[in-house]
Formats: structure tokens, C-alpha cells, sequence
């Protein structure tokens, strides 16, 4: 069995993450609030991981970092502590915790690391410039970091779309918005975290040995189809 260090797996897309990983898998889940899961292969650690220094850990197959924000407002509306806010849940967090484990995945075996991006680094959308700021800068550390951390240890990003979790919920507050925005994509669905869980189960197995540096859009064709 592998072990996966899961950051945010409370609730959202880490949550079906470590549903989805303990079926085979050592996880441990580093969160604020312990995950509402009983699994005998489930190690859990109440974390700020922004805060407070993270647990000793000393061994790990993988390393996904699930954090993250939606903060849609005008730009005249935001100022310089909500890009700071942004950036250090999305980047500051991430960059912690690699630093952090990056000498336990170094003897781990195919060891690889997912973080998170979103569909708005590549499609210009309103109110976004914070959250895409930021992101973007997730997209630059992993190809830099994947040139930097090759052949040993592999690290990829996945750029969901909208997705039906709680940090989604002003999105999709009624039936209403739900409508409007599924109706956006080419495919008429948005996601469900399951569907992200299963890309980033997929990038850390060994079937995505040979894929690094790369940033994976689950977009329902919202970025790439025009129909």
C-alpha cells in the first residue's frame, strides 16, 4: 500500500479524494476539522496549514494540496490584502508543504504531487483577477518545479471548472445560478468533486508515470469548445 498525504481533505474535492484513496491506500489528511470518515487507513491531523507548522511525517508516496479560494469581486472592489489572502491559501500554502515533504517524497516510490488551478487562468472572466492571479501563479510552480524535481518525483495541476462543493456554494446558491451556469458549457454540466478526485487519483498512480509539468483543464468544454 502507498501513502498519500492529503492537505484539505475535509470537505469538497479532498474529501472524495480520500474517500476515493482509502480503498487501496494509506492516507493521511491534514485539515482543520477531521473528515467524517471511519478507515482504519486513515491518519488524521487537526492543521491550519496556513498557521501552524505541519506535522512530522515520515513517509509519503504523494502529496496533494487541496485549498483553496473564490473570491469574485469587481476589480475597484479588492485591495492589496485580498490578492495577499489569495495568493497564500493558493501558493504560500502549497510551496509550504512541498518544502515540507519534499525530503520524505524523495524516498518515496513514483512519488508525485497534484495541486490546483482553475479554468480562469485561460478564459478571461469577470471578477476573477484575484483568484486567476494567484492560480496562475500555481501553473508557474508547477513547470518550473517538474523541470526542477525530474526524473524522481512528478507534479502536475488540475484546472476544474465550476464544481458542486461547499467553497462553490454562493455559485450555485439556487436552482437558478446552477441553470445559468451549466448551461455556459458546451457539455451542460459542471463538476462534481468526485470527477476532480478521480484526476488527481489518476495523476499520482502509476498509470501518469510519464506525465509532469502539466496542467489538466476539466473545463466541460467551457475553455476549449466554442459550439
Amino acid at each position: 500500500m502507498k501513502t498519500y498525504i492529503v492537505i484539505g481533505g475535509s470537505s469538497g474535492i479532498g474529501f472524495a479524494l480520500v474517500n476515493l484513496l482509502l480503498n487501496s491506500n494509506n492516507v493521511i489528511n491534514i485539515s482543520r476539522t477531521k473528515p467524517n470518515i471511519n478507515n482504519a487507513n486513515l491518519t488524521h491531523f487537526t492543521c491550519d496549514a496556513l498557521k501552524n507548522e505541519l506535522p512530522k511525517i515520515t513517509h509519503a508516496d504523494g502529496l496533494i494540496y487541496c485549498p483553496g479560494s473564490i473570491n469574485l469581486k469587481p476589480f475597484e472592489r479588492l485591495n492589496i490584502e485580498d490578492f495577499k489572502h489569495d495568493f497564500e491559501i493558493n501558493v504560500l500554502g502549497a510551496v509550504k508543504a512541498i518544502q515540507t515533504y519534499l525530503p520524505i517524497l524523495k524516498k518515496g516510490v513514483n512519488s508525485s504531487i497534484v495541486l490546483f488551478s482553475t479554468v480562469a487562468t485561460a478564459l478571461g472572466m469577470p471578477f476573477h483577477t484575484s483568484i486567476a492571479t494567484s492560480k496562475s501563479g500555481i501553473e508557474g510552480l508547477v513547470k518550473s518545479l517538474a523541470a526542477e524535481l525530474a526524473p524522481n518525483i512528478r507534479i502536475n495541476a488540475i484546472a476544474p471548472t465550476v464544481t458542486n462543493t461547499p467553497l462553490a456554494s454562493k455559485l450555485l446558491r439556487n436552482d437558478r445560478m446552477v441553470e445559468t451556469i451549466t448551461e455556459r458549457h458546451p457539455l451542460k454540466k459542471i463538476l462534481s468533486p468526485e470527477e476532480v478526485a478521480s484526476m488527481a487519483e489518476y495523476l499520482i498512480s502509476e498509470k501518469a508515470e510519464s506525465i509532469s509539468g502539466q496542467i489538466f483543464k476539466l473545463d466541460s468544454g467551457i475553455v476549449t469548445l466554442k459550439i
